[in-house]
């Protein structure tokens, strides 16, 4: 299991290759983003996103699962106070196969909670052309192997 002390700043990861369907990319959007353009590839097409484009919040969740199966699993993760910024910088068409990258921006203990680690980490993910399609700038909490001074 990782700890805070495995996390040490620019520490970086590739991970993740997840294809996209149609079909899940229709199914989230039935259940949370309605919008046309993520319902029905014709309404995509005709929109500046060019085709059945997958909602920004599905992004975030195909993202979440690459994070969790590369190596949030297995540490001493204690969630999130949240994430600064998500940027969505391209669309996520039906067909793209997606990987992600992070770069552990910063690392400090809790000055309250000595056994308390603060990450700050960037993630990028990326279509198959290596093209980045978002950006998250996210705090993460984890347990610290030794509880410091």
């Amino acid at each position: 299991m990782q700890h805070f002390e495995d996390f040490p700043v620019g520490r970086e990861a590739a991970f993740g290759d997840r294809l996209v369907t149609g079909e899940e990319i229709v199914t989230f959007a039935r259940a949370f983003d309605p919008q046309p353009f993520h319902l029905d590839e014709a309404a995509g097409r005709a929109s500046m996103l060019g085709g059945l484009a997958a909602s920004g919040w599905h992004a975030c969740g195909l993202l979440m699962r690459m994070i969790c199966d590369a190596y949030l699993n297995d540490t001493a993760g204690l969630g999130s106070p949240g994430i600064k910024e998500v940027r969505w910088l391209k669309p996520i068409l039906a067909g793209d196969r997606l990987s992600a990258r992070m770069k552990v921006r910063e690392a400090r203990r809790s000055a309250s909670r000595p056994g308390l680690g603060i990450l700050q980490v960037d993630y990028a993910l990326l279509n198959q052309r290596g093209e980045t399609v978002m950006t998250w700038d996210c705090t993460q909490l984890m347990r610290c192997r030794e509880a410091g001074p």
